[in-house]
Protein backbone atom coordinates (compact mmCIF):
# COMPACT_ATOMS: atom_id res chain seq x y z
CA UNK A 1 0.00 0.00 0.00
CA UNK A 2 0.59 3.48 -0.57
CA UNK A 3 1.27 5.84 2.59
CA UNK A 4 -2.11 7.79 0.75
CA UNK A 5 -4.22 4.97 1.07
CA UNK A 6 -5.98 4.44 4.45
CA UNK A 7 -6.47 1.26 5.74
CA UNK A 8 -10.28 -0.07 6.28
CA UNK A 9 -10.86 -2.17 9.64
CA UNK A 10 -14.12 -4.01 10.09
CA UNK A 11 -14.76 -5.36 14.13
CA UNK A 12 -16.36 -7.78 15.10
CA UNK A 13 -17.36 -7.82 19.10
CA UNK A 14 -18.82 -4.62 19.96
CA UNK A 15 -18.70 -5.60 24.09
CA UNK A 16 -16.68 -3.84 26.76
CA UNK A 17 -12.91 -3.80 24.90
CA UNK A 18 -14.34 -2.40 21.53
CA UNK A 19 -15.11 1.70 22.22
CA UNK A 20 -11.40 1.28 22.95
CA UNK A 21 -10.43 0.13 19.85
CA UNK A 22 -13.32 2.65 17.93
CA UNK A 23 -11.62 5.72 19.75
CA UNK A 24 -7.77 4.84 18.52
CA UNK A 25 -8.77 3.77 15.08
CA UNK A 26 -11.06 7.06 14.88
CA UNK A 27 -7.13 9.43 16.13
CA UNK A 28 -5.19 7.70 13.41
CA UNK A 29 -5.21 9.31 10.22
CA UNK A 30 -4.65 6.40 7.76
CA UNK A 31 -6.94 4.29 9.33
CA UNK A 32 -10.86 4.15 8.94
CA UNK A 33 -13.74 1.72 10.75
CA UNK A 34 -15.59 0.03 7.76
CA UNK A 35 -18.47 -1.74 9.50
CA UNK A 36 -18.79 -4.22 12.58
CA UNK A 37 -20.58 -7.17 13.98
CA UNK A 38 -21.94 -8.81 17.06
CA UNK A 39 -23.93 -12.29 17.44
CA UNK A 40 -26.34 -9.65 19.99
CA UNK A 41 -28.59 -7.57 17.22
CA UNK A 42 -29.21 -4.56 19.42
CA UNK A 43 -25.30 -3.99 20.43
CA UNK A 44 -24.49 -4.17 16.55
CA UNK A 45 -27.44 -2.26 15.50
CA UNK A 46 -26.26 0.19 18.23
CA UNK A 47 -22.11 0.21 17.66
CA UNK A 48 -23.60 0.92 13.92
CA UNK A 49 -25.35 3.64 14.70
CA UNK A 50 -23.02 5.59 17.08
CA UNK A 51 -19.88 4.61 14.26
CA UNK A 52 -21.67 5.76 11.08
CA UNK A 53 -20.70 1.89 9.60
CA UNK A 54 -23.10 -1.02 8.64
CA UNK A 55 -23.73 -3.62 11.72
CA UNK A 56 -23.77 -7.43 10.94
CA UNK A 57 -24.89 -10.04 12.69
CA UNK A 58 -22.29 -12.53 12.08
CA UNK A 59 -18.55 -12.72 10.90
CA UNK A 60 -19.30 -14.37 7.71
CA UNK A 61 -22.26 -11.88 7.09
CA UNK A 62 -19.77 -9.24 7.49
CA UNK A 63 -16.59 -11.26 5.71
CA UNK A 64 -19.37 -11.65 2.30
CA UNK A 65 -20.35 -8.12 2.52
CA UNK A 66 -16.42 -6.81 2.74
CA UNK A 67 -16.29 -8.51 -1.10
CA UNK A 68 -18.93 -6.02 -2.60
CA UNK A 69 -21.06 -3.45 -0.55
CA UNK A 70 -18.19 -2.53 2.48
CA UNK A 71 -14.63 -3.35 1.54
CA UNK A 72 -12.09 -3.79 4.43
CA UNK A 73 -8.54 -4.75 4.89
CA UNK A 74 -8.48 -5.49 8.36
CA UNK A 75 -10.49 -7.24 11.41
CA UNK A 76 -10.35 -6.52 14.25
CA UNK A 77 -11.47 -9.31 16.83
CA UNK A 78 -12.70 -8.60 20.44
CA UNK A 79 -14.74 -11.81 20.69
CA UNK A 80 -14.99 -13.90 23.82
CA UNK A 81 -11.62 -14.85 24.26
CA UNK A 82 -12.28 -18.39 23.60
CA UNK A 83 -12.94 -17.95 19.68
CA UNK A 84 -10.25 -15.08 18.96
CA UNK A 85 -8.97 -18.15 16.76
CA UNK A 86 -11.35 -19.65 15.22
CA UNK A 87 -12.41 -15.60 14.15
CA UNK A 88 -9.24 -14.57 13.18
CA UNK A 89 -8.56 -17.74 10.95
CA UNK A 90 -11.47 -16.89 8.93
CA UNK A 91 -10.60 -13.68 8.54
CA UNK A 92 -7.24 -15.07 7.71
CA UNK A 93 -8.84 -17.29 5.02
CA UNK A 94 -10.52 -14.15 3.40
CA UNK A 95 -7.55 -12.69 2.93
CA UNK A 96 -8.02 -10.14 6.10
CA UNK A 97 -5.09 -9.07 8.33
CA UNK A 98 -5.79 -9.52 12.01
CA UNK A 99 -6.06 -7.47 15.04
CA UNK A 100 -6.93 -9.69 17.86
CA UNK A 101 -7.37 -8.77 21.62
CA UNK A 102 -5.37 -10.58 24.46
CA UNK A 103 -5.27 -13.07 24.38
CA UNK A 104 -5.12 -14.28 20.92
CA UNK A 105 -6.51 -17.94 22.56
CA UNK A 106 -6.80 -19.77 25.73
CA UNK A 107 -4.85 -23.14 24.02
CA UNK A 108 -1.76 -23.35 22.34
CA UNK A 109 -3.19 -25.25 19.95
CA UNK A 110 -5.36 -22.49 19.03
CA UNK A 111 -2.08 -20.00 18.91
CA UNK A 112 -1.21 -22.26 16.80
CA UNK A 113 -3.71 -23.06 14.74
CA UNK A 114 -4.25 -18.53 14.25
CA UNK A 115 -0.63 -18.50 13.58
CA UNK A 116 -0.73 -20.90 10.65
CA UNK A 117 -3.64 -19.66 9.40
CA UNK A 118 -2.45 -16.05 9.08
CA UNK A 119 1.04 -17.46 7.75
CA UNK A 120 -0.65 -19.32 5.02
CA UNK A 121 -2.71 -16.73 3.72
CA UNK A 122 0.22 -14.35 4.06
CA UNK A 123 -1.64 -12.01 5.77
CA UNK A 124 -0.37 -10.24 9.68
CA UNK A 125 -1.33 -11.07 12.72
CA UNK A 126 -1.31 -8.48 15.57
CA UNK A 127 -1.91 -9.00 19.12
CA UNK A 128 -2.94 -6.27 21.58
CA UNK A 129 -0.65 -5.64 23.85
CA UNK A 130 -1.48 -2.25 24.53
CA UNK A 131 0.55 -1.41 28.11
CA UNK A 132 3.77 -2.00 26.29
CA UNK A 133 2.91 1.68 25.15
CA UNK A 134 1.84 2.87 27.94
CA UNK A 135 5.32 5.86 28.34
CA UNK A 136 6.66 4.68 31.77
CA UNK A 137 6.62 0.97 31.04
CA UNK A 138 8.08 2.36 27.31
CA UNK A 139 11.13 3.72 29.88
CA UNK A 140 11.68 0.68 32.07
CA UNK A 141 11.73 -1.34 28.80
CA UNK A 142 15.02 0.72 27.41
CA UNK A 143 16.46 1.25 31.19
CA UNK A 144 16.41 -2.99 30.90
CA UNK A 145 17.75 -2.85 27.52
CA UNK A 146 20.30 -0.22 28.41
CA UNK A 147 21.59 -2.40 30.93
CA UNK A 148 21.11 -0.16 33.69
CA UNK A 149 19.73 -2.71 36.57
CA UNK A 150 23.04 -4.61 35.76
CA UNK A 151 22.18 -7.94 37.18
CA UNK A 152 17.92 -8.37 37.82
CA UNK A 153 17.49 -10.27 41.19
CA UNK A 154 13.40 -9.50 41.49
CA UNK A 155 10.99 -8.81 39.62
CA UNK A 156 6.89 -8.55 40.14
CA UNK A 157 3.44 -7.54 39.13
CA UNK A 158 0.68 -7.22 41.21
CA UNK A 159 -3.00 -6.85 39.60
CA UNK A 160 -5.62 -5.93 42.44
CA UNK A 161 -9.05 -4.99 40.70
CA UNK A 162 -12.05 -5.58 41.61
CA UNK A 163 -14.78 -7.09 39.39
CA UNK A 164 -18.38 -7.37 41.30
CA UNK A 165 -20.38 -10.86 40.31
CA UNK A 166 -22.44 -8.49 38.34
CA UNK A 167 -19.64 -8.45 35.81
CA UNK A 168 -19.73 -11.72 35.15
CA UNK A 169 -23.48 -12.20 35.44
CA UNK A 170 -24.00 -9.84 32.45
CA UNK A 171 -22.15 -12.01 29.94
CA UNK A 172 -22.22 -15.78 30.47
CA UNK A 173 -19.23 -16.78 28.72
CA UNK A 174 -17.11 -14.57 31.33
CA UNK A 175 -14.85 -17.07 33.65
CA UNK A 176 -15.74 -19.94 32.28
CA UNK A 177 -12.91 -22.29 30.68
CA UNK A 178 -14.46 -22.66 27.39
CA UNK A 179 -14.40 -18.94 26.51
CA UNK A 180 -12.26 -17.00 29.09
CA UNK A 181 -10.50 -18.52 31.76
CA UNK A 182 -9.98 -16.49 34.92
CA UNK A 183 -8.25 -13.63 36.01
CA UNK A 184 -5.11 -14.77 35.13
CA UNK A 185 -5.99 -15.51 31.95
CA UNK A 186 -8.35 -12.29 31.53
CA UNK A 187 -6.93 -9.68 33.76
CA UNK A 188 -3.54 -10.29 34.18
CA UNK A 189 -3.16 -10.91 30.63
CA UNK A 190 -1.15 -7.95 29.85
CA UNK A 191 0.82 -7.74 33.33
CA UNK A 192 2.01 -11.50 33.09
CA UNK A 193 2.95 -10.69 28.99
CA UNK A 194 4.91 -7.51 30.86
CA UNK A 195 7.03 -9.66 32.74
CA UNK A 196 7.89 -12.14 30.64
CA UNK A 197 8.91 -9.75 27.89
CA UNK A 198 11.02 -7.19 30.77
CA UNK A 199 12.83 -10.27 32.04
CA UNK A 200 12.43 -13.13 30.35
CA UNK A 201 12.98 -15.95 29.32
CA UNK A 202 11.18 -17.80 31.92
CA UNK A 203 12.63 -21.49 33.00
CA UNK A 204 9.87 -22.70 35.55
CA UNK A 205 6.74 -21.52 37.19
CA UNK A 206 4.91 -22.71 40.54
CA UNK A 207 1.07 -21.12 41.10
CA UNK A 208 -1.75 -21.42 43.51
CA UNK A 209 -4.75 -20.67 42.12
CA UNK A 210 -9.07 -20.30 44.02
CA UNK A 211 -11.97 -19.29 43.15
CA UNK A 212 -12.85 -17.35 46.68
CA UNK A 213 -15.59 -15.50 46.25
CA UNK A 214 -17.31 -14.86 42.41
CA UNK A 215 -19.92 -17.89 41.57
CA UNK A 216 -17.46 -18.81 37.69
CA UNK A 217 -15.70 -21.86 36.98
CA UNK A 218 -12.09 -20.12 36.65
CA UNK A 219 -9.79 -18.70 39.51
CA UNK A 220 -10.72 -14.91 41.12
CA UNK A 221 -7.70 -15.27 43.02
CA UNK A 222 -3.38 -16.73 41.93
CA UNK A 223 -0.03 -16.41 42.84
CA UNK A 224 2.46 -17.78 41.03
CA UNK A 225 6.32 -18.15 41.45
CA UNK A 226 8.57 -17.50 38.54
CA UNK A 227 12.21 -18.49 37.53
CA UNK A 228 13.55 -16.83 34.97
CA UNK A 229 16.57 -18.45 33.07
CA UNK A 230 18.57 -15.73 33.73
CA UNK A 231 18.66 -16.41 37.41
CA UNK A 232 16.15 -13.85 38.81
CA UNK A 233 12.67 -14.53 40.81
CA UNK A 234 9.48 -13.32 40.01
CA UNK A 235 5.82 -13.81 42.12
CA UNK A 236 2.83 -12.62 39.85
CA UNK A 237 -0.30 -11.69 41.94
CA UNK A 238 -3.81 -10.96 40.85
CA UNK A 239 -6.95 -10.91 42.43
CA UNK A 240 -10.37 -9.20 41.66
CA UNK A 241 -12.09 -9.30 44.79
CA UNK A 242 -10.05 -5.74 46.18
CA UNK A 243 -12.46 -3.76 48.00
CA UNK A 244 -14.23 -1.52 46.46
CA UNK A 245 -12.39 -0.82 43.66
CA UNK A 246 -9.50 -1.14 41.52
CA UNK A 247 -6.65 -0.72 43.63
CA UNK A 248 -3.53 -1.27 41.88
CA UNK A 249 -1.78 -3.05 38.46
CA UNK A 250 1.71 -2.68 38.48
CA UNK A 251 5.29 -3.81 37.66
CA UNK A 252 8.63 -3.65 40.04
CA UNK A 253 11.84 -4.66 38.98
CA UNK A 254 14.81 -4.61 41.63
CA UNK A 255 18.63 -5.09 40.41
CA UNK A 256 21.99 -4.58 41.64
CA UNK A 257 22.12 -0.56 40.31
CA UNK A 258 18.47 -0.22 40.05
CA UNK A 259 14.59 -0.01 41.53
CA UNK A 260 11.78 0.89 39.61
CA UNK A 261 7.91 0.44 40.15
CA UNK A 262 5.61 1.76 37.46
CA UNK A 263 1.99 1.46 38.96
CA UNK A 264 -1.24 3.30 39.51
CA UNK A 265 -4.43 1.06 38.54
CA UNK A 266 -2.69 -0.06 35.27
CA UNK A 267 1.09 0.45 35.15
CA UNK A 268 0.51 4.48 34.43
CA UNK A 269 2.56 6.22 36.51
CA UNK A 270 6.33 5.64 37.92
CA UNK A 271 6.22 5.54 41.72
CA UNK A 272 9.99 4.69 42.35
CA UNK A 273 12.80 5.00 39.97
CA UNK A 274 16.10 4.67 41.31
CA UNK A 275 19.42 3.71 39.11
CA UNK A 276 23.34 3.98 40.17
CA UNK A 277 24.08 5.85 37.07
CA UNK A 278 22.20 9.48 35.64
CA UNK A 279 20.83 8.59 32.18
CA UNK A 280 18.94 11.18 30.71
CA UNK A 281 16.02 9.27 30.81
CA UNK A 282 15.79 9.89 34.20
CA UNK A 283 14.54 13.70 33.24
CA UNK A 284 11.15 12.17 31.50
CA UNK A 285 9.89 10.60 34.22
CA UNK A 286 7.19 12.95 35.14
CA UNK A 287 6.36 13.56 31.43
CA UNK A 288 5.82 9.79 31.08
CA UNK A 289 3.09 9.63 34.17
CA UNK A 290 -0.63 9.62 32.36
CA UNK A 291 -4.00 9.33 34.19
CA UNK A 292 -6.26 6.96 31.86
CA UNK A 293 -10.10 6.68 32.38
CA UNK A 294 -9.82 2.75 32.42
CA UNK A 295 -7.76 0.11 32.88
CA UNK A 296 -7.16 0.12 29.17
CA UNK A 297 -5.28 2.97 29.17
CA UNK A 298 -4.07 5.38 26.26
CA UNK A 299 -2.08 2.33 24.41
CA UNK A 300 -4.43 0.94 22.05
CA UNK A 301 -3.67 4.24 19.66
CA UNK A 302 -0.26 3.50 19.79
CA UNK A 303 -0.84 0.21 18.76
CA UNK A 304 -2.98 0.89 15.80
CA UNK A 305 -0.22 3.68 14.51
CA UNK A 306 2.48 0.57 14.70
CA UNK A 307 -0.17 -1.66 12.83
CA UNK A 308 -0.93 0.92 9.81
CA UNK A 309 3.23 1.29 9.82
CA UNK A 310 3.82 -2.35 9.82
CA UNK A 311 1.02 -2.93 6.92
CA UNK A 312 2.89 0.55 4.98
CA UNK A 313 6.34 -1.39 5.50
CA UNK A 314 7.66 1.07 7.46
CA UNK A 315 8.32 -0.70 10.65
CA UNK A 316 7.99 -4.38 12.53
CA UNK A 317 5.24 -5.49 14.76
CA UNK A 318 4.94 -4.47 18.45
CA UNK A 319 3.77 -7.78 19.35
CA UNK A 320 2.89 -10.66 16.04
CA UNK A 321 1.32 -14.32 16.78
CA UNK A 322 4.42 -15.54 17.78
CA UNK A 323 4.82 -12.83 21.00
CA UNK A 324 1.42 -13.36 21.75
CA UNK A 325 2.12 -16.79 22.09
CA UNK A 326 4.75 -16.44 24.54
CA UNK A 327 2.66 -14.62 27.17
CA UNK A 328 -0.41 -17.28 26.76
CA UNK A 329 2.29 -20.26 27.60
CA UNK A 330 3.64 -18.74 30.87
CA UNK A 331 -0.49 -18.37 31.35
CA UNK A 332 -1.46 -22.37 30.88
CA UNK A 333 2.16 -22.74 32.86
CA UNK A 334 0.80 -20.84 36.15
CA UNK A 335 -2.35 -22.82 35.45
CA UNK A 336 -0.71 -26.48 34.70
CA UNK A 337 1.27 -25.68 37.99
CA UNK A 338 -1.74 -24.90 40.01
CA UNK A 339 -3.63 -27.58 38.64
CA UNK A 340 -0.93 -30.70 39.65
CA UNK A 341 0.59 -28.54 42.64
CA UNK A 342 4.11 -29.33 40.69
CA UNK A 343 6.42 -26.78 39.18
CA UNK A 344 6.02 -26.70 35.53
CA UNK A 345 8.94 -25.88 32.95
CA UNK A 346 8.08 -23.41 30.37
CA UNK A 347 8.66 -23.90 27.18
CA UNK A 348 5.39 -26.24 28.36
CA UNK A 349 6.59 -30.39 27.45
CA UNK A 350 4.91 -31.63 24.50
CA UNK A 351 3.75 -28.66 22.69
CA UNK A 352 6.92 -28.25 20.31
Amino acid sequence: MTPAETLRIALIGCGRISKSHFDAIRKVDGLSLAAVCDIDAERAGRAGKEQGVPAYRSLDEMLRAGETESPFDIVAVCTPSGLHSAHGAAAAHAGKHVVTEKPMAISLAQADDLVHACDDAGVQLFVVKQNRLNPPVQLLKRAVDKGRFGRIYMANVTVRWQRPQEYYDAEPWRGTWEFDGGAIMNQASHYVDLIQWLVGPVESVLAKTATQARRIEAEDSGVGLVKFRSGALGVIEVNVLTYPRNLEGSITVLGEKGSVKIGGTAVNRVEHWLFADYDDDDKLIEAANTNPPNVYGYGHEGYYRNVLAVLRGEAKPETDGRAGRKSLELILGLYESAKSGCEVPIPLPGVR
